[in-house]
């Protein structure tokens, strides 16, 4: 999207068969430097405190537990941005106690519930009061895990075959390619 603008990648999980060509070609080029595709944030935390990891996407859980466990870890969203997500809370249309469950979510979406949350996981409060006077997040938790870089965040969505440029790359496809790159393919 950034470097190569001729592409005209305008969503990063929007992209025709030319687009996505140069984004495996990419993938594979960078494969050499690539010690492991984490897919465990554990993983990923042993990987920078033991086998020398010095740079590597991630989320702010494992960026928080390191600095809790005193390494020296700092980050950033590129300037290009970043791939993120939002969890939800979902309830079945036929569950057999549909009012518990409100209960539950009205219970979750509790300022100091959500702040407890974020501290945790190192996510973003869904609810923006969370964000202050809460004792474990503290008053630049929300800060520190990113709620300022929403401008910058490409919310994951599932690639389709359609799309706004007509025909995309589907899902599918990712998903086995990606196992290709991660095998050195």
């Amino acid at each position: 999207m950034a470097t190569k603008p001729d592409l005209g990648i305008t969503d990063p999980y929007e992209l025709n068969e030319d687009q996505y060509a140069a984004a495996l070609d990419l993938l594979r080029k960078q494969h050499p430097l690539i010690q492991r595709y984490w897919h465990d944030a554990n993983v990923q935390v042993q990987d920078f405190t033991s086998e020398g990891i010095v740079a590597s996407g991630s989320w702010p859980f494992q960026a928080n537990t390191l600095v809790a466990n005193g390494q020296p870890i700092a980050t950033t969203v590129p300037a290009e941005g970043a791939t993120g997500w939002a969890d939800t809370t979902m309830l079945a249309a036929n569950a057999k106690h549909p009012n518990c469950a409100y209960k539950w979510m009205e219970w979750s979406l509790n300022p100091k519930v959500q702040g407890d949350v974020a501290a945790w996981f190192g996510s973003v409060p869904a609810v923006p009061a969370a964000c202050q006077g809460n004792a474990l997040l503290g008053d630049a938790g929300c800060a520190t895990n990113g709620f300022d870089n929403f401008d910058k965040i490409h919310f994951w969505r599932t690639p389709e075959a359609a799309c706004a440029q007509g025909t995309c790359v589907p899902y599918s496809r990712w998903a086995t390619d990606y196992v290709a790159v991660m095998g050195g393919r």
